[in-house]
């Protein structure tokens, strides 16, 4: 375990060094707040610089097992570290509520238990956005380089998928963490310009560009998005919220000039496709039933399908009053999620592509059961163990869904709240359905067994349910 916890040191570590930023913007407004960041990043600092002294090694090298025990780790210890402003503030969360606010923004859920964010010291809200801006880089180069080598998920192929394209112009791993941090840099700079120049004010951009690129969905409103009116704010941000659910490796290829690879990827294609039929769809869906006005409704859909899709959860309008099918849709469109490769959660759409690849097979072989068919994607063949993978995958994540939704409705939930309290938490998107944790609702209801139910899911679905699952079994642990 000396490995393992060596770098979570570093990790807590990087906490401490974060927490400074809040600290600084509370000193700056006269909030007493400060002295909570400043007490945190003091435990962190010790805590961090303890483990990483007495477990330090001149070279450090995990084996597989190792992996799979600090992918975990990592994620509850940080979260647990996470939690401690939350506690110390003037909010006086308990340790359910504050161990669910940094979960829920580690893995960029976006749920949240906090009413009164408009009220907030700023310093809380900046640390809110941070750690969904630190979780969505940590999610990035997790899903590019720790989980398809676990081989979770059927993610080995994205790996092999994308990394003969990206070692072609970033040879060496040091060089492609940079070209990482610099595009998700570029971007979330970018994003706060723009919302700045849209007429949002720039502690509100800030905030916003670190959610939206992290497609996490804190807000500093509790209307979130939907507190401001300016058509500008809301297309930038649906546009943000899009680009954070690409593959972030087709940025490096970008920055180097060579936009091929970008308009080739069949899951992006697929991705903008379900995107643009489902706003159209539900534009339609208003314009016939709500009588809004084409512009008021293209907006008001596309935002609000491009944030479920991407699972980054911002609400500029309670579309559950937009009618029982618009509900219908937004609750299919919680399970899909963005790219693999991005910060977006959710199934991801490069699973459901496998899955309709296996689908036409079978079909195929029903009617013409002496033909071969070798399925391949992106022009490479598809082994059958990542065909095994997604099909686990998808059997894992809907059980999964049975057993929490009734776990949920024993806490003193309604059966909408729970499946999509469920669904919402396995797929990291943020609001469920249903009047407590709908579009307008908060989490803070709920009893605290459910919140750690929930806060479990979250967990499960960032890291692709199998490498925490790998953990409870036995036989993982035996020398």
């Amino acid at each position: 375990m000396r490995p393992i916890f060596y770098v979570i040191g570093w990790l807590i570590l990087v906490l401490a060094v974060a927490m400074q930023v809040p600290m600084i913007l509370d000193l700056a407004v006269g909030s007493e707040d400060w002295q909570v960041f400043a007490v945190s990043s003091a435990l962190c600092l010790f805590f961090g610089v303890l483990l990483a002294l007495t477990n330090r090694a001149r070279q450090i090298s995990l084996n597989l097992r190792q992996t799979f025990v600090l992918t975990t780790l990592a994620w509850v210890v940080t979260c647990l570290f996470s939690a401690l402003p939350f506690m110390f503030s003037s909010l006086r969360l308990g340790f359910a509520d504050a161990f669910f606010e940094a979960m829920s923004g580690l893995t960029t859920t976006g749920s949240t238990v906090i009413v009164g964010l408009g009220q907030l010291p700023p310093g809380l809200l900046m640390w809110r956005s941070l750690l969904q801006w630190l979780g969505g880089i940590g999610i990035v180069g997790m899903g590019i380089v720790i989980l398809p080598f676990l081989r979770v998920g059927g993610m080995q192929l994205f790996r092999s998928e994308s990394s003969d394209k990206s070692d072609k112009v970033v040879p060496r791993a040091a060089d492609l963490a940079v070209a990482f941090g610099w595009a998700y840099l570029t971007l979330t700079v970018a994003c706060a310009l723009v919302l700045s120049f849209s007429g949002m004010r720039a502690f509100d951009a800030v905030n916003h560009a670190m959610t939206a690129l992290a497609t996490g969905g804190f807000s500093t409103q509790d209307a979130s998005v939907g507190y401001w009116s300016e058509p500008a704010i809301h297309w930038t941000l649906a546009l943000f919220m899009i680009l954070g659910s690409l593959p972030f490796v087709r940025y490096i290829s970008l920055m180097r000039g060579d936009a091929e690879p970008l308009w080739r990827d069949s899951q992006i294609r697929t991705f903008l496709g379900l995107l643009a039929a489902s706003s159209l769809g539900l534009t339609a869906w208003l314009v016939t039933t709500q009588q809004m006005e084409f512009a008021t409704a293209f907006r008001a859909a596309t935002f609000n399908v491009v944030s479920v899709v991407t699972t980054t959860g911002y609400a500029s309008a309670d579309y559950t009053l937009w009618g029982a099918p618009a509900v219908a849709v937004f609750f299919v469109l919680t399970f899909t999620g963005g790219c693999t490769g991005s910060t977006a959660g959710g199934v991801k759409i490069l699973r459901f592509e496998i899955l309709w690849l296996a689908l036409q097979a079978q079909m195929t072989r029903l009617f013409s059961p002496h033909r071969m068919m070798p399925l391949s994607y992106a022009g490479k063949p598809v082994d059958s163990d990542v065909i095994l993978s997604v099909m686990s995958f998808m059997a894992v994540w809907i059980g999964i869904t049975f057993v929490f939704t009734v776990l949920l409705s024993l806490t003193g939930l309604d059966l909408v709240t729970s499946v999509t309290g469920v669904a919402q938490a396995l797929g990291n998107v943020g609001p469920g359905l249903g009047p407590i944790i709908g579009p307008a609702g908060n989490f803070a209801p709920l009893e605290d067994e459910a919140k750690w139910l929930l806060s479990l899911a979250m967990l499960l679905g960032r890291l692709e349910l199998f490498t925490v699952l790998v953990l409870l079994s036995p036989s993982f642990w035996r020398t």
